[in-house]
C-alpha cells in the first residue's frame, strides 16, 4: 500500500487496517471494549493497544492517536503507516513502543471531537477528589458559542456578541475562554466531565501496565486543527523544567502553551497527566503533534455546529449532513498532499523520539 492508502475513511476502516498492519507484523494487541457507546454504523469500539520491545524494557515511546475522536483518521493513518513501513524492527533491548489506537473511539466513528458524554478528554484528566475549577471566562461566551439555532437569528446574534468580544479582549483571549476547558455546562464544548470517563479509566490501565516500571516515559499524541495546513507543531505537555529536554530532542521546535509560543491555548486536564502518573518514578518527556488543517475560526465554528447539532438539531436533515461534513473537514484534510505531509513530519518526529530515548 501506498503512504495515502493507510489513512481510512471510517472508524471501521482504520481499525481493521490497524489490526491488519499489527497482524502483518506478528503483534499481539490488546483490544478494550467501550461498553458505554455503539460507533455510527451500529459497531463495537475499541481502544486497540500493540506493544514492540521487551516486557521489562525500562524505556517506552507511546504514540497515540483519536484523542479527539475525530482527529483520529490523521493520528491512524500515521500509526498504520509506521507499522507498514518498518518502523521499531529494530529497537535497543531497553526500549518498547506501545501503539494506542483510538482513544476515543467513539468520537472516532461518529467524527466528533468529543466522546459519548460530549466530555473533551484533553480537559478530563484530573482529580476528581477535588473541587473542579469555575471556568468564568467560559461562562462569559457560553450562550454565544451554544446558540439556539444555527440558521436563524440567534445564530446571527450569537456572531454578533463574538465579534464584538474578539474586538474588545483579542482573539488570543476568546480562543482562551472557549478552548481552555470547562466543567460547568454540561451542553457546551470543550467540557472537562464531572467524573473520570471510560477513555480516562482506560487509558490510565493501560499505562500502569505498560510503563509503571519504566524510567523514561516519551510520549507522542497526534491531533489535528491547529496551524498552517499539514504543519506538524511539536506542543510540549509535560513539566516545564523539562522544556530543555524536548527541545534538545526535537532540534528546538518545540512550542509551549504556557509560555504563549504555541497555538494551542494553555489547557489543564490534558489526557499526558493520566498517563504520567501511572508511571511516577520515570522520567516524562511529552510531546502532542499538531496538524494543521483549515483557519482558526473555522474550526471553532465546526465545533461549534457540531454541538449545536447534538443539542438541537437533526443529524439526518439537510443542514445536519453539511455540519458532518465540516466538522470532519476541520480536522481531516482528505487530500493526497495533506497526508504525505502528515507522514513526512510524523516519521521524522518519531525518529527523533527515539533517538532521544536512547540518549537519556
Amino acid at each position: 500500500m501506498s503512504i495515502v492508502d493507510n489513512f481510512s475513511a471510517t472508524y471501521a476502516e482504520a481499525r481493521d487496517k490497524f489490526l491488519a498492519a499489527c497482524e502483518e507484523r506478528g503483534l499481539t494487541v490488546e483490544n478494550h471494549l467501550n461498553d458505554q457507546a455503539k460507533g455510527a454504523e451500529g459497531e463495537d469500539l475499541y481502544m486497540d493497544v500493540a506493544r514492540i520491545g521487551a516486557d521489562d524494557a525500562k524505556k517506552i515511546l507511546i504514540v497515540s492517536s483519536a484523542t479527539h475522536g475525530g482527529e483520529g483518521f490523521c493520528g491512524s493513518g500515521v500509526q498504520i503507516n509506521l507499522l507498514r513501513n518498518g518502523f521499531f524492527s529494530d529497537l535497543p533491548a531497553d526500549t518498547a513502543v506501545l501503539l494506542i489506537h483510538a482513544v476515543n473511539p467513539y468520537g472516532f466513528s461518529h467524527v466528533r471531537r468529543v466522546n459519548e458524554n460530549n466530555i473533551d478528554l484533553n480537559r478530563n484528566f484530573r482529580n476528581y477528589d477535588e473541587p473542579l475549577p469555575d471556568n468564568a471566562a467560559y461562562r462569559e461566551v457560553h450562550e454565544m458559542i451554544v446558540p439556539a439555532d444555527w440558521d436563524g437569528p440567534a445564530r446571527a446574534e450569537a456572531e454578533e456578541k463574538i465579534a464584538a468580544y474578539i474586538a474588545e479582549k483579542g482573539m488570543p483571549a476568546f480562543q482562551a475562554a472557549v478552548t481552555g476547558g470547562q466543567h460547568v455546562e454540561e451542553t457546551g464544548i470543550f467540557f472537562g466531565g464531572k467524573e473520570a470517563s471510560w477513555s480516562n479509566k482506560t487509558l490510565r490501565a493501560v499505562a500502569k501496565k505498560h510503563a509503571e516500571n519504566t524510567d523514561h516515559l516519551a510520549l507522542l499524541d497526534i491531533h489535528t486543527g491547529l496551524g498552517p495546513y499539514g504543519f506538524g507543531e511539536l506542543i510540549y505537555v509535560s513539566d516545564l523544567a523539562n522544556l530543555g529536554r524536548a527541545n534538545d530532542w526535537y532540534d528546538n521546535e518545540c512550542t509551549s502553551p504556557e509560555d504563549g509560543s504555541s497555538s494551542s491555548a494553555p489547557v489543564t486536564g490534558t489526557m499526558n497527566f493520566g498517563i504520567t502518573e501511572m508511571a511516577p518514578n520515570a522520567e516524562h518527556t511529552c510531546v502532542a503533534i499538531e496538524y494543521g488543517t483549515i483557519e482558526l475560526m473555522d474550526v471553532l465554528n465546526a465545533l461549534r455546529a457540531d454541538n449545536w447539532l447534538y443539542v438541537h438539531g437533526d443529524i439526518k436533515s439537510e443542514l445536519g449532513q453539511k455540519i458532518k461534513k465540516d466538522v470532519r473537514d476541520a480536522f481531516y484534510c482528505d487530500a493526497d498532499d495533506w497526508k504525505e505531509m502528515i507522514w513526512d513530519r510524523a516519521h521524522t518526529v518519531v525518529s527523533k523520539a527515539l533517538a532521544g530515548l536512547a540518549k537519556s
